[in-house]
């Protein structure tokens, strides 16, 4: 069953240009991913969503995707609310509706 992760963050001034470069280079051998986005989703906001086959490759994939955001979390501020620099969810899909 497909799956989706979805994690949020906050980019310290002056290094949105970084950040999505970052992103952009990005060719991380993750098995099971399908398909990887990062949105910008307001003021220093993003947020990336990842396609998966299935929670199992998500699981799979976390060591790899901590090593990614190690490499980002100079970058980050902190969420507030105890969040810290990311705020991460994930799950299988229960209703998938596709377009004409």
């Amino acid at each position: 069953m497909t799956a989706y992760n979805v994690v949020r963050f906050k980019v310290k001034p002056g290094l949105e240009d970084a950040f999505v470069n970052e992103h952009r280079q990005v060719r991380a051998e993750l098995p099971g991913m399908r398909r990887f986005s990062l949105l910008k989703t307001g003021e220093r906001a993003y947020c990336v969503i990842g396609e998966w086959d299935s929670m199992e490759s998500i699981v799979s994939a976390r060591p790899s995707m901590i090593a990614l955001l190690d490499r980002l979390r100079g970058m980050l501020e902190d969420l507030g609310n105890g969040l810290g620099v990311t705020d991460p969810v994930s799950g299988e899909a229960i209703v998938e509706l596709r377009g004409d």
